[in-house]
């Protein structure tokens, strides 16, 4: 690391210390020419690699936006939204690589988003999917019904237990 006092290319780690929940690393260091001491910071980068060739920093703000337009209209906050770019980054920093296609990152938020709203995950898979017809609508929403997320199989028992509890009413009434 060159020295910011005196351009020394040579410098010793005093101490070094995790920052931002661990996803950077600050470092003290002392230059061995002069004897100055300048702090450095270090994060992975991890880099997407567009459809053009192109390669450009992962984003979680870009994420955000990308799904904010699929939420629209839907009970999905801010704090939703950032847990979800969140939990994208984690799954991609999993893999262990570097450099990421954007391909992947679409994968990648499909699964969250499903189990944040499945009107907004239709929506946004409907985009990244290109859905030409509605026989794609109709085979996306029969995958959806065939394996319910954990959200919707919640909300389906209390519909079951509502509809048993109407059957019951009717039975009894009559």
């Amino acid at each position: 690391m060159i020295c910011p006092f005196c351009r020394n290319d040579d410098s010793r780690v005093v101490d070094s210390r995790p920052a931002d929940e661990g996803t950077l690393i600050r470092r003290r260091r002392e230059c061995t020419g002069c004897g100055r001491r300048f702090t450095t910071s270090e994060t992975s980068v991890l880099l997407i690699i567009k459809r053009s060739g192109a390669t450009e920093p992962f984003s979680r703000e870009k994420v955000i936006a990308g799904v904010r337009k699929a939420c629209q209209g839907r009970p999905v906050d801010d704090d939703d939204l950032a847990l979800l770019s969140q939990r994208v980054e984690e799954s991609l920093r999993a893999d262990g690589q570097a450099e990421v296609e954007a391909q992947e990152v679409g994968m990648a938020i499909l699964a969250p988003l499903r189990e944040l709203d499945e009107v907004a995950y239709l929506r946004y898979a409907s985009v990244y999917r290109n859905f030409a017809s509605l026989e794609d609508f109709e085979g996306e929403i029969a995958l959806l019904r065939a394996a319910p997320s954990n959200k919707q199989s919640s909300n389906q028992y209390s519909t079951t237990s509502s509809t048993n509890n109407s059957q019951t009413l009717s039975s009894s009434s009559k």
